[in-house]
């Protein structure tokens, strides 16, 4: 049966687009790189939502779950934790972690599109990852968010206590608080989606990506 929640991905694809369009926009006239790691960023974010949304509207498949999968699990944060890296960081170590980092998400990527897969626990209205039977795989997930909540999170943290202490730019250190808190979001709707509750995800998915936009957006401003 279907509920107004489950169409919220629809809305949070409509935003990542716009949002995507705007990064990259200004990574053309700026040419950072933290700007194309986010618009790419945003971009995969929007993909698993699409994803979501088709499920949702037209039914489920092996393949939509799996593309799904990598979209929102190994890239929902990955991305953006890289922009924050090069934004962050000095260029040499931002490099050197983006090639080993990368190197494990692509292998991450690849076996689980090589997976078997348990048929009987594909839903045909909400995905999963629970259809792998290569339940090993998964476990390598946590790896990645792991990264990402060290680099996107811990970086926005660090940033909002800097630009706090400055005094000079408080509206960065609430900007940078806002990309924080919603980086989190979609991490504890991914829990509620492990558990059985994607619609927690659904919900996380869109508040987190208005809060990381607002806070883009607050960071932006000229002081």
């Amino acid at each position: 049966m279907f509920h107004a929640i489950h169409y919220l991905p629809i809305l949070t694809t409509i935003l990542s687009a716009a949002f995507a369009a705007s990064l990259y926009t200004r990574y053309r006239q700026r040419r950072s790189p933290h700007l194309a790691w986010w618009a790419f960023g945003i971009a995969t974010y929007g993909l698993g939502t699409l994803i979501e949304s088709t499920i949702t509207l037209s039914g489920n498949t092996v393949w939509l779950t799996k593309i799904w999968y990598i979209a929102g699990a190994l890239l929902g944060g990955y991305p953006l934790a890289t922009g924050s890296l090069f934004l962050s960081f000095p260029r040499p170590l931002a490099k050197r972690l983006t090639a080993a980092s990368l190197t494990f998400v692509i292998v991450a990527a690849v076996l689980v599109v090589l997976s078997p897969v348990d048929i009987s626990r594909l839903e045909p209205e909400r995905p999963s990852g629970a259809i792998l039977t290569w339940h090993w795989v998964r476990l390598l997930t946590p790896f990645i968010n792991l990264y990402a909540v060290f680099f996107l999170i811990g970086g926005a943290f660090r940033s909002a206590w800097r630009h706090y202490k400055e005094r000079g730019h408080l509206y960065r250190a609430w900007g940078n608080a806002l990309i924080a808190i919603g980086a989190i979001l979609p991490g504890i709707g991914g829990s509620m989606a492990k558990a059985g509750m994607v619609e927690g995800l659904y919900v996380g998915e869109c508040i987190g990506l208005m809060l990381i936009w607002l806070g883009d957006r607050v960071c932006s401003m000229q002081g």
